[in-house]
């Protein structure tokens, strides 16, 4: 399909900086096959739902994967910033990397502040490859825990560009940017509909019959990059990891098998779970890499019913959601966000789509 029938005009003051508080106070507009918008709060999910209803979170944590540092060991020490996408092993990153024009292979950057991090003062990584889309791999001086620690006090969150571009990261958005499920380091962006989720909400679903469980998968930044390609079949998605255990998948079985529905938080959610699910809509036990790509025309296995934020123009997450809701459906409901007042991206509103009839 041509990637710009999933193009449209955001006005700027439509874009979150910050979110709603509490954050179960969002609005959430709801789309149904039949066409009709409602508009409505996060706060009244579970009337949405229905006893034995499963509700899949997203449990990964972001990690402070922004680093700032400088190049040394040349006759300049130019600015260096770098963002990390994708663990390797114990020491090594992906990572993007500002400005990459100024760093070749074998070259050292050295992030943090003298006296800071791990008691050495600074942490060290060497330009150990460059990648085909402008990603590089660093191989980090320290390994294992010793590396966590250090990206974690030389780090902070790495927000999406449409909120970096406008203010800066503060203390605030070490909370913010975090869902309360988050337990498992080594998301760079997070899993943004489960931004919305309050302990109270978490209670009313409950109370309501509607069961909770969890998957883990961590988010790249990929997540913020529209689709360059003129067509949608030229584009290649980011891998990213992820899992389902044995456990998580055996429950989602049972309760479907009892005609429950699946309920995802987020297209992270979804992603994994369309990529673990089998023919007959079987959710099976998964771990390792996904990078499923969902454009109109995709036959949904596993969900249905998702609950997500609203997305960029041209990216991938807008062409998912139009696979799921029809791409006539999500225009028009775009539309209607827009025109209403709704708040776009990481720390904006809600959607709550059902899955269009095949």
């Amino acid at each position: 399909m041509r990637t710009d029938l999933f193009d449209f005009e955001l006005p700027a003051e439509r874009i979150a900086l910050r979110p709603s508080s509490p954050r179960d106070s969002a609005r959430m507009l709801v789309v149904q096959p039949d066409s009709v918008l409602r508009d409505r709060t996060v706060a009244e999910l579970p009337q949405w739902l229905e006893p034995g209803d499963q509700l899949v979170v997203n449990d990964t944590r972001v990690i402070s994967a922004k680093l700032n540092g400088r190049r040394i060991g040349r006759d300049t020490e130019p600015k260096i910033e770098a963002t990390l996408i994708k663990r390797l092993d114990g020491s090594r990153w992906q990572a993007l990397v500002k400005p990459a024009k100024k760093l070749a292979q074998g070259d050292m950057i050295r992030f943090g502040n003298e006296g800071k991090v791990c008691l050495l003062g600074h942490l060290d990584a060497e330009v150990e490859a460059r990648g085909n889309d402008g990603e590089l791999t660093l191989a980090f001086s320290l390994h294992g825990p010793a590396l966590d620690q250090a990206i974690a006090e030389t780090g902070t969150p790495p927000l999406p560009p449409y909120i970096a571009s406008k203010r800066a990261p503060d203390d605030r958005d070490a909370a913010d940017y975090q869902t309360m499920f988050a337990a498992n380091e080594g998301a760079v962006a997070a899993p943004t509909a489960g931004l919305h989720f309050t302990p109270d909400l978490e209670a009313a679903l409950r109370g309501r019959g509607v069961d909770i469980v969890r998957l883990t998968l961590h988010v790249g930044a990929g997540t913020f990059l529209p689709v360059k390609a003129e067509e949608t079949t030229a584009h290649r998605m980011h891998a990213e990891w992820g899992r389902i255990t044995f456990d998580t998948a055996a429950a989602l079985n049972a309760a479907r098998a009892k005609g429950g529905r699946i309920v995802a938080v987020g297209t992270t959610s979804l992603r994994l779970l369309e990529s673990a699910a089998a023919d007959d809509g079987t959710i099976q036990p998964f771990r390792g890499d996904t990078a499923i790509f969902i454009t109109p025309g995709y036959r949904f296995r596993a969900v249905d019913i998702l609950l997500t934020n609203f997305h960029l123009p041209r990216s991938t997450l807008f062409m998912l959601v139009s696979a799921f809701s029809g791409l006539d459906t999500m225009k028009q409901a775009y539309a209607h966000a827009i025109a209403s007042g709704y708040r776009f991206y990481s720390y904006g509103d809600a959607c709550l789509l059902f899955r269009a009839r095949d």
